[in-house]
């Protein structure tokens, strides 16, 4: 770096030159081995080169004890002290530098380049700005960090952006950057640090957080990282922890004492919710889930379960499209939360979305290969393949849990409704109609009424063969009684039977099969 060193001279300059008070350099009680302290710095210099900066810095600090006045030896202290990324320090010697010679151009440069990795762009702006006043020859030097510098606060600039917009990914992806630039940056860090949390990395977060603890114990910042990674992991009682030991250590700490008070709230909300659940309390859990929900919309993985729970309730209260689509919600905001999956494969098959029903058991048995996971894929598999084919409890219009005698009465009833002989002065295609709808009643009762049979449809196996053969009328006649040309009981007179074959009109003869 081709910055002119400044002669002892310019030091006349310090009181009218710098806002720093100047250090005294003539006071005759001071006698000062200058030749010692010059073997010291130049062995100094011969560690530097080789790279073995701790004894590079022990022999800079003998010759400053030797000779305290001399500006050159604080900036090779500084030097090195960069070279092992302790900015900090660095920045103290290159600024001591400036307090002994104030025209010294390549202590500005170096202190610049401390606030650059220190993140301070705009003070390294002013430092570049005076080392180039000083020294023309350090042009080419200067452009390069004030180019550093800009792209600081460039990248600075467009974090604020992104964050605005939420963009969380943006955030990071800035500050990292930002970081490459400015490695020493703890406020770049942090920041880095509290959006991965946001994004759900709350391992990377928590490592940035404890490896600033390590060197500053004391960071309210990194305590508030801490407790905000458990906060949005949903370990609540713990973040609170955090919390208020951050407003401790800053009793001003706007963010923690905020989110401290979300997480209570939404601590006591999600309990009271849970709370009312068991109780029975059916709506008022729904309505305390809802209230929950709106406190924190950053916090994804506890919304995603309070999302899930309304599901539950939503379902109890037969809300089962709007059920599905807060499992929907909790999925997007946790993609492995498998309970969710579970319940929305659930409400799928309640509103007959078979094929997504089937997907939604398939990922969960993905993720966790349980016995309760195969078993729910079974039964959507079978309901999938049910619903490629007649549906013999809508047919009768039973639930699928109906008794025996449920089953009957609806047999009942819809076989006298569909029954030909009642529709005989309907159209040709009414008739044939009719006829169709109470084959298809015949069907579901001697599927639904024996137990082997119904076994099989309710798993999805197939009901082919021959002993799928039977003459609806036969059922007909079972509950009914009577036989070909005997009355049906109708109140209006209609008659039964009347055709040659017995049971049906025309004496047609039904096989399934």
């Amino acid at each position: 770096m081709a910055c002119t060193i400044m002669t002892e001279n310019h030091l006349n300059h310090l009181n009218s030159k710098s806002d720093l008070e100047p250090m005294e350099i003539d006071d005759p009680k001071n006698k000062f081995d200058k030749v010692a302290a010059e073997k010291e710095k130049d062995q100094g210099n011969q560690f530097y080169k080789a790279k073995e900066y701790d004894n590079a810095i022990e022999h800079y600090t003998n010759a400053i004890d030797l000779w305290p006045q001399n500006a050159s030896y604080y900036s090779n202290r500084s030097a090195a002290r960069m070279m092992q990324n302790k900015y900090k320090e660095a920045l103290e010697d290159a600024q001591v530098a400036i307090k002994v010679d104030n025209f010294y151009a390549k202590a500005y440069l170096r202190e610049a380049k401390c606030h650059i990795a220190l993140g301070n762009s705009k003070a390294a702006l002013l430092s570049l700005q005076k080392a180039k006043e000083l020294d023309a020859s350090c042009d080419k030097a200067v452009m390069a960090e004030v180019h550093a510098a800009s792209s600081l606060a460039e990248f600075e600039d467009r974090a604020n952006v992104a964050a605005e917009k939420r963009d969380y990914r943006g955030v990071v992806y800035c500050m990292r950057r930002a970081l490459e630039i400015a490695p020493a940056c703890v406020t770049y860090k942090l920041k880095r640090a509290e959006y991965l949390a946001l994004m759900g990395k709350y391992g990377e977060s928590q490592d940035i957080a404890i490896d600033i603890l390590r060197f500053d114990k004391m960071n309210a910042d990194a305590v508030y990282i801490r407790g905000i990674c458990l906060y949005y992991d949903d370990s609540i009682e713990k973040a609170v922890t955090f919390f208020t030991q951050a407003l401790k250590l800053s009793p001003d700490h706007h963010n923690a004492r905020i989110t401290l008070k979300k997480a209570k709230l939404l601590a006591k909300k999600k309990a009271e919710g849970n709370d009312a659940f068991k109780r029975c309390q059916t709506q008022k859990a729904y309505d305390l889930y809802t209230e929950a929900l709106a406190i924190d919309p950053n916090n994804r993985k506890t919304n995603a379960k309070l999302f899930c729970n309304r599901a539950l309730v939503g379902t109890k209260l037969r809300k089962y499209e709007v059920s599905a689509e807060d499992c929907s919600r909790a999925i997007e905001l946790d993609e492995h939360y498998v309970k969710a999956y579970q319940r929305r494969a659930k409400c799928y098959m309640e509103i007959e979305k078979y094929d997504e029903a089937v997907y939604d058991c398939q990922k969960a048995f993905q993720m966790e290969k349980t016995r309760e996971n195969k078993e729910l894929l079974r039964e959507a598999e079978a309901a999938l393949k049910r619903s490629k084919r007649k549906n013999y409890y809508k047919i009768l219009g039973v639930p699928r849990d109906a008794t025996d005698e449920q089953i009957k009465k609806a047999y009942r009833k819809q076989a006298l409704v569909h029954h030909p002989d009642r529709h005989a002065h309907a159209t040709d295609a009414e008739k044939k109609a009719t006829e169709h709808k109470f084959k298809e009643v015949g069907e579901a009762y001697a599927v639904l009424s024996d137990a082997q049979k119904r076994g099989r449809f309710d798993r999805g196996e197939d009901l082919d063969g021959p002993s799928m053969d039977f003459d609806p009328n036969n059922i007909f006649q079972m509950f009914f009684g009577g036989g070909g040309g005997g009355h049906s009981g109708f109140s209006h007179g209609g008659n039964f039977g009347g055709g040659s074959g017995g049971g049906f009109p025309g004496g047609f003869t039904f096989q399934f099969g």
